[in-house]
C-alpha cells in the first residue's frame, strides 16, 4: 500500500513541479508589459517558492524508510502543501487580480510553511 501511495504522491508532486516551471516561465514572458515591474517581483517569489516546496515535497514522497519519523512524513507534507497554495497561489492571484487585499493572506501560508518545515523534527 505505501508503495501505491508514494506513487500517487510523487506524480502529484511532479505535476506541481510542471506546474511551478510554466507559472515561472509565464510570470517571465507573458507578463512583461502586462502589469507593473514589481508585481513581476512578486510573481517571480511565488514562482520561486511553489518550486522550491515541490523538490522539498518530492524528496518527502522518496525518502527512504527511517530517514524521518511516522510522525514527520504524516504531518509535514500535507503543512507544505497547502502552505504552498495558500503562499504562492495567493501570490499569483494578487499580480493577476490587482487586488493587494490578497497579500493579507500570503503570511498565513508562510506560516504552513514554516511548520511543514519545522515538523521534520517530530
Amino acid at each position: 500500500r505505501r508503495r501505491d501511495m508514494a506513487i500517487v504522491n510523487t506524480a502529484s508532486v511532479g505535476a506541481m513541479g510542471a506546474l511551478a516551471v510554466c507559472l515561472g516561465a509565464f510570470g517571465a514572458h507573458g507578463l512583461k508589459g502586462k502589469v507593473d515591474p514589481a508585481l513581476i517581483k512578486t510573481w517571480e517569489t511565488a514562482a520561486h517558492y511553489h518550486l522550491i516546496h515541490s523538490a522539498a515535497l518530492l524528496a518527502l514522497t522518496t525518502a527512504a524508510p527511517g530517514v524521518l519519523s511516522k510522525r514527520a512524513l504524516k504531518t509535514a507534507p500535507p503543512l507544505l502543501l497547502a502552505g504552498t497554495i495558500v503562499f504562492s497561489g495567493s501570490l499569483y492571484a494578487l499580480v493577476l487580480t490587482g487586488q493587494k487585499k490578497l497579500g493579507a493572506v500570503t503570511p498565513i501560508g508562510g506560516l504552513m510553511l514554516v511548520a511543514g518545515w519545522a515538523a521534520l523534527g517530530l
